[in-house]
């Protein structure tokens, strides 16, 4: 007799579990052969439960996750909010729980379409692709960056992205549940599913090993350059209060990185030129306050402003700007997703009594362009997409950017002082890397208090910073072109996949066991 569905306690004791595992296996903790296994114990909880009840362990399962995940939370909302702690803990708790309902809308999915008859192994699958592609989260994440120190498992990325690494993962949790799955209910294990899951880690690891090979020849063939990364490690509040310190240390830092390294451009951090300049003058002043100053081509961190009417008076942009060897500025992005609470606060322009409660808040707004930013180094001009802040871990956006670009270089340039020293940082980087492999493309990040890197095409950290301390780091990068399978087709698998799963949803499979109806030849009478 079947020991299956668990009861409550057993059950949701599993969804914590599967919650923990998930968080150690994550970025930050790094215990990555974790992955392989962080689903089982939901997988076997969830196994012929109600829809309602498998949404609510995977609902506790996110919490759990991201509790302890994302515990950097409490001291972002208090830094950003100036809230008192408590509350700020409250905010933390429903932070929490919002994008734990991501892996409740996973259980979700899996519940109401295998009580309808479809089998639970593909309709698992389905629900996390699902989940990761059309949940909306404040602070994105995937599962896929627990494998983020293993190129041979990361590269099928410049196929399907971030889900389709996490599907492999997904794919190996599926195996090895299902002995277990086989044994609470007194059957034999399917064949099939074990048998899936150890060829589809099997291909992922050859298609590994085949990219890593054939992409490192292809970077050596490229025409290459020295790059040089500052980071002035400004604290929040004396960024603001001294506009001009930031620009000094980073000019600073810069010459003696041009002195010992001899880079061929630079990069600095999200506005690491702190005074704010006028939109419709920002190429003189900041040509002669700041690019002129630096002596090689680099790319730097701005503030912009345009006048407009009524009690606003400004509007502010998060800009990044590029300049030539002699400091002429050759081009502008403005940041397009910006950061709810640093940046703005929902609801704020329709109550701007908010900034008044919230006074650390940013009142920004957002760009529209994705043009590149023409690079000019030795003569030679270089289209660079840059990315600011936490755009770098939207595949979605970086594509839409790449499309429209078709740089040979991607820049990230952000601030995560906002976290303090805690693991978001490297959880930022393993995130972002992602994008040097779905577009086979280096990825320059320079960051105000770390992690400053440059991640090469396969997604390997070539060389990183530490965390907020002044540092600098130098690599030679290669200017890349091309297209991948994912900067072409994007997320559409798996959107089609989240249809299909959809139909599961709402139409009941039929029985295997229910007969088809005799057909006049199968009623005719024999001889």
């Amino acid at each position: 007799m079947s020991t299956l569905p668990l009861p409550g306690r057993y059950a949701y004791a599993g969804a914590v579990l599967s919650g923990l595992l998930y968080w150690l296996a994550f970025a930050g903790m790094d215990v990555w052969p974790l992955a392989f296994v962080a689903w089982v114990p939901l997988l076997v909880s969830m196994h012929r439960q109600t829809p309602r009840r498998a949404m609510g362990l995977g609902w506790v399962a996110g919490l759990t996750m991201n509790v302890f995940g994302f515990s950097w939370l409490q001291n972002m909302l208090s830094t950003f909010s100036g809230f008192p702690a408590p509350v700020c803990f409250l905010f933390v708790l429903v932070v929490c729980g919002y994008q734990g309902g991501r892996i409740g809308f996973c259980g979700w999915l899996y519940g109401r379409a295998t009580a309808r008859g479809w089998p639970a192994a593909p309709v698992f699958a389905a629900a996390f692709a699902a989940s990761e592609m059309f949940f909306p989260l404040l602070f994105p994440w995937y599962f896929a960056a627990c494998v983020h120190q293993v190129p041979l498992l990361t590269q099928t990325a410049d196929v399907g992205g971030p889900i389709l690494v996490g599907l492999v993962l997904v794919a190996a949790n599926l195996a090895i549940a299902e002995p277990l799955l086989a044994r609470l209910e007194r059957r034999k294990p399917a064949v099939a599913v074990i048998g899936t899951g150890a060829v589809t880690v099997a291909f992922a690891l050859a298609y590994g090993y085949m990219r890593v090979g054939a992409v490192d020849a292809m970077t050596q063939a490229a025409p290459g350059a020295t790059v040089g990364v500052v980071q002035a490690d400004m604290g929040l509040m004396e960024k603001r209060q001294n506009l001009d310190e930031g620009l000094m240390r980073h000019l600073e830092l810069s010459t003696k990185l041009e002195n010992q390294d001899k880079v061929d451009f630079l990069v600095w951090s999200e506005t690491s030129a702190m005074r704010p300049v006028r939109d419709d003058r920002y190429r003189e002043e900041l040509r002669g306050g700041v690019a002129r100053l630096i002596g090689v081509p680099a790319i730097f961190g701005a503030v912009t402003i345009k006048m407009v009417p009524g009690d606003r008076q400004f509007v502010a942009y998060n800009t990044a700007v590029a300049s030539d060897a002699q400091g002429v500025i050759t081009g502008r992005y403005d940041k397009q997703f910006l950061l709810m609470f640093g940046e703005y606060l929902p609801g704020g322009e329709q109550f701007p009594v908010l900034y008044k409660w919230s006074p650390n808040s940013g009142r920004f707004s957002s760009g529209t362009s994705l043009d590149p930013l023409p690079l000019d180094v030795g003569g030679v001009v270089h289209p660079v997409s840059v990315l600011i802040c936490y755009e770098d871990i939207l595949p979605e956006f970086t594509n839409s950017a790449v499309r429209h670009a078709d740089p040979e270089l991607l820049v990230n340039m952000t601030n995560d002082a906002w976290f303090g020293d805690t693991t978001e940082p490297w959880e930022h980087l393993a995130l972002a890397q992602f994008r040097a492999i779905e577009h086979r493309r280096y990825l320059v990040r320079g960051t105000n208090s770390g992690v400053s890197a440059v991640v090469d095409p396969v997604g390997r950290v070539v060389v990183h910073s530490g965390t907020f301390r002044k540092d600098t780091v130098s690599a030679a990068i290669h200017w890349m072109k091309g297209r991948t399978v994912y900067e072409r087709i994007g997320d559409w698998p798996w959107g089609l996949a989240s249809v299909a799963l959809v139909i599961g949803v709402f139409r009941r499979r039929r029985p295997e066991s229910e007969a088809a109806p005799p057909t006049p030849t199968q009623n005719k009478p024999t001889a």
